[in-house]
């Protein structure tokens, strides 16, 4: 399935493909400040539909995840790393999503401040 998603005004937009079987709720500084529910998928799977510039990026801790926020509305649509395999991976903050009922979708918590 494609899915449509933004952050708030709409400078960062984007397109991503494929089954939200679940997501991890993380506890870590960031993601813990922010809200987010993440779902991963390949980089590939993710198509932005305004320039890559348009979101500024935070990097912490081992600098390894690229947040992408928007400047203008700070909303943090996702993220991009690695995975263990090396990788490129999407972390899509599905509560930026249109058309979600996120009421419907599995949340595992995850211990990202222990790691």
């Amino acid at each position: 399935m494609k899915y449509r998603g933004s952050c708030h005004c709409g400078q960062v937009a984007y397109e991503v493909e494929g089954e939200i079987s679940g997501v991890i709720s993380c506890n870590c500084s960031m993601c813990q400040r922010k809200g987010s529910l993440l779902w991963f998928v390949p980089r590939e799977s993710l198509t932005l539909l305004t320039p890559e510039n348009a979101s500024s990026v935070y990097k912490f801790n081992k600098h390894v995840i690229a947040h992408h926020f928007c400047p203008s509305c700070g909303i943090h649509p996702y993220g991009e790393g690695r995975d263990p395999q090396g990788r490129a991976i999407a972390a899509i903050n599905i509560r930026t999503l249109e058309d979600v009922d996120l009421a419907e979708i599995a949340v595992t918590p995850f211990d990202g401040r222990s790691k």
